[in-house]
């Protein structure tokens, strides 16, 4: 097996948006028409699933490396700050929630659970809506206890406390 140069390597923990934190197990060449190409072999731990993605198509499937400390701070200070008030047709909201998810990053995430929170709080969230709440809200638990090294517990009492600060 050749060595390919790739942006993370095994054993690194990753983001995959909308699946959750997951961990490189290892990198495989697969035979896919008739050319050698390069996975990563990820665990998610949330689903207890495996899954293989091309190392070239990783950066548009938006995998990205677990933030730094820093941004998981910044991503929760975010969480109890003051917001733009968003769209009532939960159909537009939802849809501009789920683009945030897709793109991922962690003040996305944190964006939609305190937009989502907040809303739930005036009026009951429709299904698919409380759906995509309930995902962002455990995408942001669990990126954050990796990046601060702290139980998810821990993670969700401080998110659950800046929101209700508000």
């Amino acid at each position: 097996m050749s060595i390919v140069a790739t942006d993370f390597q095994v054993d690194q923990k990753v983001v995959y948006p909308s699946q959750g934190v997951g961990i490189i197990v290892s990198i495989q060449e697969k035979e896919f028409k008739s050319q050698k190409v390069p996975y990563y072999v990820i665990y998610l731990e949330v689903s207890d699933m495996t899954i293989m993605v091309p190392v070239d198509k990783a950066d548009s499937l938006g995998i990205r490396a677990i933030v730094p400390h820093e941004e998981a701070e910044r991503a929760l200070e975010l969480i109890g700050e003051d917001f733009e008030p968003i769209p009532s047709d939960w159909k537009l909201r939802y849809q501009m929630n789920l683009d945030l998810l897709k793109k991922g990053s962690v003040t996305d995430i944190a964006t939609i659970v305190r937009s989502l929170y907040h809303r739930s709080k005036v009026k009951e969230l429709p299904i698919l809506e409380r759906k995509l709440y309930d995902s962002a809200l455990k995408l942001l638990e669990d990126e954050v206890s990796f990046s601060l090294e702290k139980p998810k517990e821990e993670v969700e009492t401080m998110i659950f406390a800046r929101l209700e600060a508000q």
